[in-house]
């Protein structure tokens, strides 16, 4: 397997060129269901009866080694 970086970076820019020519209901779905997954995989997944995804904010340290 060899690293072409030119051949790497063009596919990059035109993966970006499609997503960014979808519509934006379908940008929302895809982030709908990448949040979906995320949650899943954190095993904090909780869902609403009326099926909308209701996530919990992450955990905050406020304490501790801060900046005197």
């Amino acid at each position: 397997m060899s690293f072409d970086l030119q051949k790497i970076f063009e596919s990059k820019r035109a993966l970006r060129r499609n997503l960014a020519a979808r519509p934006i209901a379908e940008k929302l779905a895809m982030l709908d269901a990448m949040r979906e997954r995320e949650l899943a995989i954190r095993g904090r997944a909780v869902h609403s009866a009326s099926g909308v995804l209701r996530e919990e904010p992450a955990p905050y340290r406020t304490g501790g080694r801060g900046k005197k």
